[in-house]
């Protein structure tokens, strides 16, 4: 009787000690060896993950950003919706697809996220809050800068920098660019594409639903357009719904989020004093008018990015 105690004590003990030494072992691997899978390069990702899933319902990183022959077959709900948005007599979208990519280059452009990569990114609005901010040079540190529209560099440096590296308009909008400045096409009709084809080729497109410039200096090689696909996206999952379609600069802080790992706002919102204008306007000239966006709805987006440290504002001072 006293052996078969004897027996079970010892191998209580020995259990003991194998669960022991197992703990004990786990816990020294856990010293060297990280087993957190990193989400890109930077300290912080957009994409890290989160307890909140308010960013991950409507995140799909599937969904087409910029055109290709490829991804240019859009849906039929979304060509439908698309066309409805600036009504103007004109082909259908398949009829401009091999004219617009025999002249563009035709790729699948930012597919290269992974745990090495740190890509960070500025997307610079024309908020007056950036009059007197000093960002200029934090703005230039980022690998891209993105610019809407017409919105200048020369004389701002200080406040908004020089660097550009992706300017995103529309016909009605647009301006010369250096060569090494992507022009991103935000088309909200068939005719904007041929816009863009005319620009390069036979300069014969003057007006849409007004008077547009029918050449600007631009980098053939460096185009780039929206698919219509990633707008209606950014319209239902992210604004809801709300207004008729997203502005420029809601729609291209978007595609920042989709394709950069860290992403820092400047220039969106109101001014210190509470006023919507941009900041090469002169100070006697009227607020801006939302018109079709629904600007307080996409701020209320953007602010939610930022409590959520998916991306970071900077509002001047």
């Amino acid at each position: 009787m006293k052996f078969q105690v004897r027996v079970i004590y010892l191998a209580v003990w020995m259990v003991f000690l194998l669960v022991f030494i197992r703990v004990d072992f786990r816990f020294s691997l856990g010293d060297f060896i990280d087993v957190t899978e990193r989400v890109c390069g930077c300290t912080s990702c957009i994409m890290d993950p989160q307890e909140e899933p308010w960013f991950i319902e409507r995140y799909d990183g599937k969904v087409p950003k910029l055109m290709n022959r490829a991804n240019s077959n859009i849906s039929a709900l979304t060509h439908n919706w698309w066309m409805r948005l600036q009504p103007s007599r004109s082909v259908n979208l398949s009829d401009v697809v091999e004219p617009l990519f025999s002249l563009f280059r035709d790729e699948e452009h930012y597919s290269d996220s992974g745990p090495d990569r740190c890509r960070t990114c500025a997307v610079v609005g024309n908020s007056a809050n950036l009059i007197r901010s000093h960002y200029g040079a934090m703005i230039d540190a980022h690998d891209f800068v993105f610019r809407m529209n017409h919105g200048p560099t020369q004389g701002y440096e200080r406040d908004v920098g020089l660097k550009t590296t992706h300017r995103a308009i529309y016909p009605e909008s647009a301006v010369d660019l250096d060569n090494s400045t992507h022009l991103v096409l935000l088309p909200f009709k068939v005719l904007d594409l041929q816009w863009l084809i005319s620009v390069f080729t036979t300069k014969n497109i003057t007006r849409t639903y007004h008077a547009v410039k029918p050449y600007i200096k631009a980098n053939k090689d460096k185009v780039m357009i929206i698919n219509p696909e990633f707008i209606r996206y950014v319209y239902e999952r992210w604004l809801m719904k709300k207004g008729k379609y997203p502005s420029t600069g809601f729609i291209i802080l978007m595609l920042a989020v989709h394709i950069c790992d860290q992403v820092n706002v400047f220039g969106f919102g109101a001014s210190a004093n509470g006023r919507w204008y941009h900041y090469f306007d002169h100070w006697h000239r009227q607020s801006i008018h939302a018109g079709v966006h629904r600007g307080g709805v996409e701020y209320d987006v953007i602010l939610k990015l930022e409590q959520q440290q998916r991306i970071k504002m900077y509002k001047g001072w």
